[in-house]
C-alpha cells in the first residue's frame, strides 16, 4: 500500500517517522486555505490539503493519503501564520500570560480500486504561555521559528522554553497527534492491518554468548 504525506512539513514527517511510518511518500498541496474563523474550518483545510492530493496524483492502487491542519484560538480569535515580524509580535503579545487552544485536524483519503473512504477527526489542547517579555519576544522574533508557524510559535523547538503548560496531546501542539491519526487509521483499516502498517522492521535476533 502506497502511504503519502500531504505536507512539507518536517515536524509532521517526523511525527509518521516516530510512529514507523517509514516508507511514505510527501508531496505539498498547492490549496488556497480557508481563513480560519471557527474549529471546523480547520476540518476543512485538511480535507482541501488531502483532496487536493488526490486529484493530483490519481491513485491507481491501495493508497492513504494524509493530511494535517492547525490553528491557534485565543479569546475566540483564530491566529494563522503572521505575514511578518510585525504580526508576529503582536501574535506574541497576545499569547503571553494567558491560556490559548490549539485545534488539530487530521485528514485520511483511503483509496484502492472501486473504493474511496474519507474520515477526518479535529482535536483540541490548551496550552498556557509564560508571561514573556518584550525582549524574549524580540529574540525569539530573531530566531526565525515563528515566521512560518500558527500563532507564532513552534513548541518542538525554541517555543517550548515559553510553554509552561499543556492540557491535552503535545502532539496536536506540535501538529499531528499520531493517538488520532491511529483512530482514523484502525478505523479504515482494521486493528491488524493498521498494526502491520506501523509494525517496525524485524530484527535479527542477537545471541547473548
Amino acid at each position: 500500500m502506497k502511504v503519502i504525506l500531504a505536507s512539507s512539513s518536517p515536524r509532521r514527517k517526523e511525527i509518521l517517522n516516530l510512529i514507523g511510518l517509514k516508507n511514505f511518500e510527501t508531496v505539498s498541496p498547492k490549496v488556497k486555505e480557508i481563513p480560519v474563523s471557527m474549529p471546523h474550518d480547520v476540518v476543512k483545510n485538511a480535507l482541501k490539503k488531502a483532496k487536493w492530493v488526490f486529484n493530483e496524483i490519481k491513485p491507481k492502487g491501495e493508497t492513504l493519503i494524509i493530511a494535517s491542519d492547525t490553528a491557534v484560538s485565543v479569546n475566540g480569535r483564530f491566529l494563522g501564520k503572521p505575514k511578518d515580524k510585525e504580526e508576529a509580535r503582536k501574535m506574541l503579545q497576545t499569547l503571553r500570560g494567558r491560556w490559548h487552544n490549539v485545534y488539530t485536524a487530521i485528514s485520511v483519503i483511503y483509496s484502492k480500486p472501486r473504493k474511496r473512504v474519507i474520515k477526518y477527526q479535529l482535536d483540541r489542547a490548551r496550552v498556557f504561555f509564560k508571561h514573556i517579555s518584550d525582549d524574549e519576544i524580540e529574540w525569539y522574533i530573531q530566531t526565525g521559528e515563528p515566521l512560518d508557524k500558527a500563532g507564532a510559535y513552534g513548541i518542538q523547538g525554541y517555543g517550548a522554553i515559553f510553554v509552561e503548560r499543556i492540557v491535552g496531546d503535545y502532539f496536536t501542539v506540535m501538529g499531528m497527534s499520531p493517538s488520532v491519526l491511529y483512530e482514523i487509521l484502525r478505523d479504515i483499516l482494521g486493528t491488524y492491518r493498521t498494526l502491520e502498517l506501523l509494525k517496525p522492521p524485524s530484527k535479527q535476533n542477537i545471541s547473548n554468548d
